[in-house]
Order: C-alpha cells, then structure tokens, then sequence
C-alpha cells in the first residue's frame, strides 16, 4: 500500500517517477481502511530533500500511511519559503491537538549548540512529552536522537575531536530484535555529526538497551525497553549523493573537512560514491513500521 500525501508535495511528482506508489487524499478516501498517522517533525533546513527521502522509506510498505509534516512554531526558517511551509506543514499547536500512531523526528544542525540554546528547544521538549501519551512509537533521528535521549533519559552528547563523517559498518548487539529482524550481522550506517554519546551511559541506563553499534562510529541504534521511543544516531534516509554535497558545501566555505570514510570507491574522492545502505534503510523502516507501529496500535484512537 501506498503513503498518502497531498498531491500538490514536490516529493509526490519524484516519487511517482522512481515509481513509488503514492496515494492522494482524493483516492485514499475511497479505501475502507485506517492508514496509520505518521507525523514527521522536520528540524532539517533542507525540508523539500528531507520530506523526500523518508515518504520514499516510508512508502516500501504493505501499510496505508497518512503523513502530517510538521514545523517549529518557534522558529523562522531560512531556506524554506513561508508559504510552502503554510501549505504543506502544520505546526506543533495542531500536532498537539491529535494522536499519532509514530513519529519521526529529524536531525537539525545545530548539534554543537548547548541543547537549551536552540531557539525551539522548549517546543521540541513539548513535542517529546506529548509524544509519550499520544504516540505509539517515536523515531529519532542523528541530533534528534541526541535531543530525546537529553530531554527524556538524560544522556548528554559530547563533542568530537572532528566530525563523523562517512560510512561505517555496524554490528546488531542481540539476536531477538524485532527492529533488526533480517538485517546481516554487520551493516552500513551514514554518520553526519559533531557530537557522540558514550557507551556506558546507554549500558548503565536501567530504561535503555544499545541495539547496534560500530567500533569507529560509536553507539548507533538505541531504545527504550517499553518500544516507545528509538534513537538512531546516523542517516539511514540518506540518498547516494547527500555526504558527497555536504563534502562539497563545507570545502567551498572552507571549513574543516575529510573527504567522508568508506563512502567513495577506493576512498578515493573523484570517483563516484555508491550506496551501501539502502537495502538496510528500507529494511529498518519497514521493521519499526510493521512491528513497533502497526501491530502495537489499536484500530480506534482512545
């Protein structure tokens, strides 16, 4: 079955032409089946490119899925026009109102700010509270991720030496993960962060279990032992070309930049880079869709 979208989403018409199945609201009414409410709490500035890369996750599904993208009420956006935000957004006042079946939570850039001194960070923290009475279950995603574990276990980030910044293998720490049900005992995860947490104080959190990790990159798949919330430390939705521009965007303002690991044929930057991960990325979002969204979630909202 297919996402449900507005028709008139950039991401629609992209989708359509990878031949992604997307249903609009006009059809969808005709279907007698409760799709299952996601809402998407976009942090990240590249909205329209964001938006993308998780309906096209999400839509490798045999579920209905009505999507709600939602917006910072706190903070004025830079790169994304105010009226598409307007149409195609609602804010967290109307996200607040309602009940959702999950709910993902983007990274921002904004990791090497004190939490507190991120402009919506009270809002966000709303958003996490809320969530915990009126979302089966919450993904959260690279400085998301750092933000619920903060806001909700108090587990802090620390910085890095430099960024990490590549491709890097994983390995699943447990065999009995539904989450992790037909992954390979080793798998590919993008990292694109300033920041880390340390091991010890996911492994000395009684509400916590590390579900995988990578021996460069660090703890990268975490959740809380009731199911409710899932933190994901790198960029699964990432597409083949998304590290290779941001490689190219801070090289031309001159930040200090390695050329991201085990990401280019041969490391070798002049090559065209290649996806690793993709089968991984829709194979984990279809596993939190099925068995942690769907088959925890009643038909009728209460």
């Amino acid at each position: 079955m297919p996402i449900k979208i507005q028709s008139d989403l950039p991401a629609c018409s992209i989708l359509e032409h990878e031949n992604i199945f997307v249903m609009t609201e006009k059809r969808a009414l005709t279907q007698d089946i409760r799709p299952l409410k996601i809402a998407i709490v976009n942090l990240m500035p590249t909205k329209e490119t964001t938006e993308t890369q998780l309906l096209r996750l999400l839509a490798n599904t045999p579920l209905q899925v009505e999507i709600s993208l939602v917006r910072m009420e706190a903070h004025v956006s830079k790169h994304t026009n105010q009226n598409y935000l307007n149409k195609f957004y609602i804010t967290t006042s109307e996200l607040l109102n309602q009940k959702f079946d999950g709910m993902i939570v983007t990274g921002a850039p904004v990791e090497q700010l004190p939490f507190e001194h991120v402009d919506y960070w009270d809002e966000l923290c709303a958003i996490m509270d809320w969530a915990r009475a009126n979302v089966f279950s919450t993904l959260y995603v690279c400085w998301g991720a750092f933000a619920g574990l903060y806001h909700l276990y108090n587990i802090n980030k620390f910085p890095l030496d430099k960024k990490m910044f590549g491709v890097f293998m994983n390995r699943r720490l447990t065999n009995a993960e539904p989450l992790l049900r037909g992954f390979d005992d080793a798998f590919p995860i993008p990292q694109s962060r300033h920041t880390t947490v340390r091991f010890e104080d996911i492994m000395n959190h009684a509400a916590l279990v590390l579900l995988a990790a990578s021996d460069e990159s660090g703890a990268t798949l975490i959740k809380s032992k009731d199911n409710r919330e899932i933190f994901m430390t790198g960029h699964l939705e990432y597409d083949t070309d998304t590290l290779l521009e941001e490689y190219e965007r801070d090289k031309a303002k001159q930040l200090p930049i390695d050329a991201p690991k085990h990401y280019f044929p041969n490391d070798n930057p002049t090559t065209p880079p290649v996806s690793t991960w993709r089968s991984t990325a829709h194979l984990f979002y279809s596993n939190w869709l099925n068995y942690y969204v769907y088959q925890e979630t009643p038909y009728n909202f209460v």
